[in-house]
């Protein structure tokens, strides 16, 4: 008889490309979140949760490279034959959504979501194929009074989770001006004209005098290869490095820029407009060019956005991995795509929205020293005797319906040190202790973990005569040494 195979074990390790979150880090964005969606609220947006799966149809292919159904994206095929798949952002689901209960809605229609998205790319440092979203939208509203309240909103959640005024600015453009500028320069090359965007989208990186090389002949780049150009002459180039190099001191004097650099345009001349039209509505809200801010510099999603684009960049310096000094760069990004819901009604219906990277905020907040405070952990009832396990319980709903974050040790109690080494590890502020001794005197011992640890380092054994960090109460003045105790430690927080 053949000697049946072995089954191999699977290998405990995260797919590639994905990456497991522990209690302080779900905690953080948890609280970030809270604070968000409260300010969304504020503003009269409604909580939207969406499927996460949709069939591939309604999704369609806004990702780059999508040539097929299951490409950019997770997808597959029912036994039916439709293509389903992870939604790849909040966005198409929300088109999706507004569509099908279109006429139960309010309209316009405000909502945000918040969750995970998906997306089957290439991995690399920092880049990773589930991520988290937090979208705000508005559908159904054609003025661009709504374009200006989700910039507003937005400087209004920045200065809310903790990025101080100075620190951040939101940035906006509109690409019906950028639309102008390419039909003065009356490209009629779709391949010359794509070119062209691709190198408007690069100024940031490489400035004025990049941009004219690259739409020129080209230019050395950073490693020393070289980057073919457009081909354009001086001449052709010249309105887009006007419109690029527009902005003033003052949002009157950009505007007056952009209109020269889109000439005779009528839909350049629209976009002017409208900028001009929420430079008037922030100015009415209160919100300064240190909030927010019209730079023709911005281009977004080239192909998706219809009018007014936006982004939240931070402006603090942080040090990169090589120790060089540079600015946080962009959180979030949005504008106006009045052309997303009529895939499925066959009617234009208007929406603008934008989108906050999870991740990328978080890790500014730790910048900012806002959040990774290592906050404390439960506090810990020891035990001493298992057959006693109801008083111990008893002491810790005692401290539950009060507030305090705790819980029974439910390990083996053999060893009472590893009990406190476990203590250690949740970043317990307190360890409560009653053997049959202090039962018996109806006495507590309540351990001080965060003072012990601390003049364990640092004190002398006389300091440590003078500072016990073990107190005896009896048993019902448990509670109040407790909080006494929690008290004295500066307002620290009790987290995951």
């Amino acid at each position: 008889m053949a000697k049946v195979k072995k089954q191999p074990r699977p290998k405990a390790e995260t797919p590639k490309g994905f990456r497991d979150y522990f209690g302080t880090e779900v905690s953080e964005r948890s609280e970030m979140l809270s604070q968000i969606a409260g300010v969304y609220h504020h503003y009269g947006f409604d909580a939207l949760e969406s499927s996460a799966v949709e069939t591939v149809e309604a999704l369609g292919k806004f990702l780059p490279d999508v040539d097929r159904p299951n490409e950019g994206v997770f997808a597959w095929q029912e036994e039916e034959g439709d293509w389903l798949a992870l939604r790849y952002d909040l966005t198409a689901p929300l088109a999706r959504v507004y569509a099908q209960h279109r006429n139960d809605l309010p309209n316009p229609y405000r909502r945000y979501a918040m969750g995970p998205v998906w997306r089957n790319e290439k991995p690399g440092p920092g880049r990773y194929r589930q991520f988290y979203q937090c979208d705000a939208d508005i559908v159904g509203a054609p003025s661009v009074a709504a374009d200006s309240e989700i910039c507003a909103m937005l400087a209004d959640t920045l200065e809310t989770v903790g990025i101080p005024r100075g620190d951040y600015i939101v940035r906006v453009n509109n690409r019906k001006v950028l639309n102008g500028v390419l039909e003065t320069m009356g490209l009629a090359d779709d391949t010359q004209r794509d070119a062209v965007l691709r190198t408007i989208d690069k100024f940031d990186k490489v400035g004025e005098a990049g941009v004219r090389e690259l739409l020129g002949k080209g230019r050395l780049d950073a490693s020393g290869a070289y980057i073919d150009g457009v081909g354009l002459t001086d001449d052709q180039a010249a309105p887009v490095v006007a419109f690029l190099t527009s902005r003033g001191d003052t949002a009157a004097a950009t505007l007056a820029n952009l209109r020269d650099a889109i000439g005779g345009s009528d839909v350049g001349a629209e976009g002017v407009n409208e900028l001009e039209t929420m430079a008037e509505l922030f100015d009415a809200g209160g919100y300064g060019a240190d909030q927010i801010l019209i730079d023709p510099s911005v281009v977004r999603g080239l192909g998706y956005y219809t009018g007014p684009v936006f982004e939240a960049e931070l402006t603090f310096e942080i040090f990169d991995e090589k120790g060089r000094k540079r600015q946080f760069g962009s959180v979030s990004g949005g504008g106006r795509y009045d052309d997303l819901v009529k895939r499925f009604t066959g009617q234009a219906v208007p929406a603008t929205g934008v989108s906050i990277g999870v991740d990328r905020l978080l890790a500014a907040l730790r910048e900012k020293g806002r959040i990774g405070s290592n906050p404390l952990g439960p506090v810990v009832v020891t035990v001493m005797d298992r057959d006693r396990m109801a008083d111990y319980q008893d002491m810790v709903t005692e401290l539950r319906n009060n507030g305090i974050r705790s819980e029974v040790y439910l390990g083996n109690p053999k060893n009472f040190g590893n009990q406190l080494k476990y203590a250690d590890k949740r970043n317990s502020p307190i360890a409560i202790i009653e053997g049959g001794d202090e039962k018996d005197q109806g006495i507590v011992q309540i351990k001080d973990l965060i003072l012990g640890a601390q003049i364990a380092q640092n004190a002398t054994l006389e300091e440590w005569k003078e500072r016990p960090s073990q107190f005896t109460v009896p048993r019902d003045q448990m509670l109040a040494k407790v909080r006494e105790i929690l008290a004295t430690h500066n307002g620290e927080t009790q987290g995951a």
